[in-house]
């Protein structure tokens, strides 16, 4: 009987700032999913505004990367068999509220991150 793949919690910590090491993040978290892991997407700095909605058209904010899936697509991918975070501390200090985000993100902080990596079998990855 085949094993399942050790759950995943994957942090990113850049968006249009850093979109080729954002989209390397966001692509394993997604690719994982495919896999059978169970993931953890946490959007922490500037990778925040990607769990939020855009006020003018209601989707999240995005960036061009060459040869790369969008990230509102890898995005869509976690939130729909996976768990997708945003920084509590980070969205406050930019002003991102439970109202900005997307349907299915949460907020939470360091403590529930540090709880979900030290757990038994997980493999954290921060980009």
């Amino acid at each position: 009987m085949p094993s399942s793949p050790r759950p995943l919690n994957v942090k990113v910590t850049c968006a249009a700032d850093a979109p080729e090491r954002s989209n390397q993040g966001l692509t394993v978290a997604a690719t994982a999913i495919a896999a059978g892991s169970r993931v953890s997407l946490w959007l922490t700095g500037d990778a925040a505004w990607l769990g939020t909605v855009v006020a003018t058209d209601g989707r999240p904010p995005t960036y061009d990367l060459e040869h790369a899936v969008a990230p509102e697509d890898l995005l869509a991918v976690v939130l729909e068999a996976g768990r997708v975070t945003v920084c509590s501390q980070c969205a406050a200090r930019r002003g991102i509220g439970d109202d900005d985000l997307l349907a299915g993100v949460r907020l939470a902080g360091a403590a529930l991150w540090t709880e979900e990596v030290l757990a038994e079998g997980v493999q954290a990855l921060v980009y």
